[in-house]
């Protein structure tokens, strides 16, 4: 057996190294013309430093996307974070292979290639999945047709016009462009033109609904020259079930509250002046909580900024009304005090002007004191008929001038005078719900439809 073995080891020792490993077809070298072509027979001669087409025309790239998600949506920072795949494709004739197969590379390899540099100019933030390796794809098919594919999360710029919020509708866009060659150099277009964007059909977000998309072919003109652009549209309309569920029913609810008073007696203060400064508040509370997951500082006046600012007009007025019925009642009460106070003096008065019967009980004086007496007597008559003739002159004036003034008094009084303050709650249980149902058929039918 030992003999065997040495024997063995001799034959093969005596054998050239090229032949023993030809012996086996796992060892050694391969020979290129029995196999597809290898990365070495690719790239050898290959320059990655010069695009494809070099000083024979631009180089046609088209583009496709698939939406993988749409993370969040923010009205503060106006933007959007999303996940696509973005997929590219070229020809260049360096790599073309005889043969219908393609080649798939390892992505690590994406530095022996030249790729385009496109870039996402409203990125604010944007990286490449690397777990477990970088998500990258390279496929080079036999006629020179290079699949670059890569996984892209990134922080989008959105600008939006807030003031139909939330009935609003906001139209975002997704650019691709090339950063350093021209239209001149380089030329993009969609694979499939709308085709070419997939996902955002079947996307669900949690406040937004995808309501259409299309795609455009455009130019970016920078002072540094022309550059190719791909523009993908897509436009999100705002679920508004939600806020009329936190914000709408509640402030309508509120407003209904304030209108209990008007059914409540007037002589109950303590319980409608509660029932509107509670009111009051929790309007209130319910505008500042609304805002919060917006933009502290904003031009946009909003459609629920306007909302809740017409029921704080109505639950506001509410109170007013109370304070209004209750100033009236209070002032009719006083008037028919001073009413009846007047009467009082009158019939006082009345009943203390008949003329009494006086007679004299002093004894008769002599004859001589009363002749003596007439004379002063006459005079003083004399008198006091001038006075009353004076008086009597004077008084005509003296009265118009009053009476005028009296007049013009009672018709100042009469204007800010109501004579049943009840009836200013019985129009106001008609006059509240009727301008409340007109102002929102007016609101809704101008933010949904106009």
């Amino acid at each position: 057996m030992s003999i065997n073995l040495q024997t063995l080891l001799v034959l093969c020792w005596s054998l050239t190294p090229s032949a023993c490993m030809n012996a086996n077809p796992h060892w050694g070298d391969w020979n290129d013309s029995q196999l597809l072509p290898t990365i070495q027979k690719l790239m050898k001669g290959y320059n990655r430093y010069l695009r494809p087409n070099f000083n024979e025309g631009p180089v046609e790239i088209g583009m496709s996307l698939d939406i993988a998600s749409i993370d969040a949506i923010s009205e503060i920072n106006m933007d959007y974070t999303a996940t696509i795949f973005l997929r590219q494709r070229w020809r260049d004739s360096r790599l073309v292979f005889p043969g219908n197969e393609s080649v798939s590379v390892d992505g690590r390899l994406v530095s022996l290639l030249w790729i385009p540099d496109t870039f996402i100019p409203d990125s604010k933030r944007s990286f490449l999945h690397d777990v477990t390796v970088e998500n990258r794809l390279i496929r080079i098919f036999s006629n020179g047709t290079v699949l670059y594919a890569l996984r892209i999360t990134a922080t989008i710029a959105c600008n939006m016009d807030l003031t139909k919020y939330p009935m609003d509708r906001q139209v975002c866009t997704l650019q691709l462009e090339s950063w350093g060659y021209n239209l001149q150099d380089v030329v993009f277009y969609w694979t499939r033109g709308n085709d070419s964007v997939r996902g955002l059909d079947t996307l669900r977000l949690a406040q937004y609904s995808v309501e259409s998309y299309y795609t455009t072919v455009s130019e970016a003109v920078y002072e540094t020259g022309q550059y190719p652009k791909l523009v993908l549209h897509f436009a999100l309309r705002r679920n508004v079930l939600f806020f009329i569920l936190e914000t709408y029913v509640p402030s309508i609810l509120l407003v209904v509250l304030s209108w209990v008073s008007f059914w409540i007696s007037q002589s109950s203060v303590p319980a409608r002046t509660c029932i509107g400064v509670t009111t009051v508040l929790t309007m209130t509370t319910l505008m500042m909580g609304a805002r919060t997951s917006l933009p502290n500082a904003n031009c946009f006046i909003k459609a629920i900024d306007v909302y809740l600012g017409i029921c704080f007009t109505f639950i506001f007025g509410a109170l007013l009304e109370y304070a209004c019925a209750h100033f009236y009642t209070m002032q009719n009460h006083t008037i028919e005090d001073l009413h009846r106070e007047l009467l009082k003096e009158l019939h006082e008065s009345s009943g203390n002007g008949s003329i009494p019967i006086v007679t004299s009980t002093q004894p008769k004086q002599s004859a001589e004191v009363g002749s003596t007496a007439e004379e002063p007597a006459e005079q003083s008559a004399n008198s006091d008929t001038q006075n009353n003739e004076a008086l009597k002159d004077k008084s005509p004036e003296q009265g118009c001038n009053l009476s005028s003034v009296k007049g013009a008094s009672r018709r100042a009084a009469s204007v800010f005078t109501v004579e049943n303050p009840h009836n200013i709650d019985r129009h106001a249980r008609t006059v509240f719900p009727t301008a409340f149902l007109f102002v929102n058929i007016l609101y809704w039918l101008y933010y949904l439809f106009l």
